[in-house]
């Protein structure tokens, strides 16, 4: 069956002269891409503006990228403090090490402040992002196969993973391991579609359609995690990660049933976006300006082409009134 293994990547890296062009690096702008894409067509569904999730997103996509390298670095400092070790590598990012926990956290906070210069509510944003979100992940969790990195324990199975790389101490690691980033990739697929049918089947607002996709990434996480085999704190028999998906779990469910109860629905569409309704106005104005201009220019073509007798005493107004009169002997009100 070694027909069916996943190959490992011939190089993760290209060069275009001096400048290095990171596979890892192109899998996460993508996914930003992505999730962007995708949030945007949500946020104006829900009544936004179409250009307020790209706008936050620039607040919030640099806060999650400097929130999950921190996750990384500081859950697993060995890697860069211990003896022996470059503490600069710490700020190697395009080597791979973000932690989705930092980086949905200090993005909160970046989207956060997005929101408040643009006057939305963070939950609702939150809900129309969310399946971006799971599927900006997917994309990811690619970056991670080229690096070579976070494959899982040895396996037989035909959609195994080869590995074949020499570790920065000399050791050289082959064979054939569960991909865990093809688990993981999936899951966040399967997580992005099952809160995109929840949103539309039971109307997810004030924060819990984010709150759905919180909960059910973490169960995936939880068993992917329980696979892998690359160093990592354990407390009482599971890794660092497994409890913090046992945490987030809970406190994403117990979100989803109190704001259920309390604020029942989603939010009023008139209320989620002031941007959108300037856009309206302006559009609106716009739109009346051409009218007006489009009817006074017919007012003066009809003025310009009355007969002498319709413009006695000045009463150009009332030519169009006058001349179906004329024509009808009888007085004409309204002739708009």
């Amino acid at each position: 069956m070694d027909i069916a293994y996943i190959p490992s990547p011939s190089r993760g890296v290209l060069y275009l002269g001096p400048i290095p062009l990171r596979a890892y690096a192109f899998c996460i702008i993508l996914g930003v891409v992505v999730a962007v894409w995708l949030g945007s067509k949500r946020w104006v569904a829900r009544g936004g503006a179409k250009h307020t999730v790209g706008d936050i997103a620039v607040w919030a996509v640099p806060f999650g990228l400097v929130g999950g390298r921190l996750y990384h670095v500081i859950t697993d400092h060995q890697l860069y403090f211990a003896e022996g070790k470059n503490p600069w590598n710490a700020l190697k990012i395009w080597e791979g090490g973000l932690g989705i926990w930092g980086a949905v956290a200090l993005g909160a906070v970046g989207a956060w402040i997005g929101c408040r210069r643009r006057g939305v509510p963070l939950p609702a944003y939150a809900d129309a992002i969310a399946p971006g979100i799971a599927l900006a992940q997917a994309l990811g969790r690619w970056g991670n196969y080229f690096n070579q990195e976070l494959y899982g324990r040895s396996t037989t199975l035909p959609w195994g993973l080869e590995i074949h790389k020499t570790l920065p101490d000399g050791e050289v690691v082959s064979g054939v391991f569960h991909p865990t980033f093809l688990y993981e990739s999936l899951w966040d697929v399967a997580v992005a579609l099952l809160v995109i049918w929840a949103d539309r089947r039971f109307k997810l607002g004030h924060g819990r359609a984010f709150a759905l996709y919180v909960a059910a990434y973490t169960v995936g996480r939880f068993w992917t995690e329980w696979l892998r085999i690359d160093e990592a704190h354990v407390y009482f028999g599971l890794r660092l990660n497994d409890w913090t998906s046992i945490v987030v779990f809970i406190g994403a469910v117990a979100y989803f049933v109190i704001v259920g109860k309390v604020r029942p629905g989603r939010e009023d569409p008139a209320s989620v976006d002031p941007a959108a309704h300037e856009t309206a106005d302006e559009t609106e104005g716009k739109a009346d300006d051409k009218t007006a201009e489009k009817a006074g220019g017919k007012d003066e073509e009809k003025v310009a082409g009355e007969k002498p007798s319709q413009l006695l005493d000045g009463n150009a107004a009332t030519g169009p009134a006058a001349a179906v009169a004329e024509k009808t002997g009888k007085d004409v009100e309204n002739p708009i």
